[in-house]
């Protein structure tokens, strides 16, 4: 992400960044990804339909057990990760979900905080989600934080931005 967008992003109060919902399982939802940690991802059954299906660039897993394996695999040597949602936007059954994810792994960055910017679009059945799609640039997330491939990746996305 260039620098303008995330001065902007931090330029925001922390009141502004607060959202707002009218859909109870949109606030359960904000509310389970703020407070979500390694020790806690039994809280994702609170939100998500025994039929979720979750797709990001790297995945796709179907079905509620699937996803907290999911979960637990991800954050199994992460040594933190925090959700800052920035804002959503919101009908009666979808979403789109604004957000900054910070986390920290002891092989990637040399286990300093990485921040990933990126959105969720969301579907809800019986007050659960049950399709969540998350739009990032895993090059940012995760290619450009292992030593070599790093390099290479910043190297190409500052050639296609020239």
């Amino acid at each position: 992400m260039n620098g303008k967008h995330n001065e902007a992003l931090n330029s925001l109060s922390s009141q502004e960044k607060v959202t707002t919902n009218n859909n109870e399982w949109l606030n359960n939802f904000e509310h389970v990804y703020q407070n979500l940690t390694k020790h806690n991802l039994e809280t994702l059954n609170d939100v998500y339909h025994e039929s979720i299906c979750f797709e990001d660039p790297l995945h796709k897993v179907e079905g509620i057990n699937n996803f907290i394996a999911y979960f637990e695999n991800l954050y199994t040597n992460v040594i933190s990760c925090k959700f800052i949602i920035n804002h959503s936007i919101e009908t009666p059954t979808e979403a789109g979900v604004y957000w900054e994810m910070q986390y920290q792994h002891p092989k990637l960055n040399s286990g300093k905080t990485i921040t990933v910017v990126g959105h969720s679009h969301l579907k809800s059945k019986d007050d659960k989600i049950i399709y969540h799609r998350d739009y990032l640039d895993a090059g940012s997330m995760l290619y450009e934080q292992i030593p070599l491939l790093g390099s290479a990746v910043r190297f190409i996305k500052k050639r296609i931005q020239s």
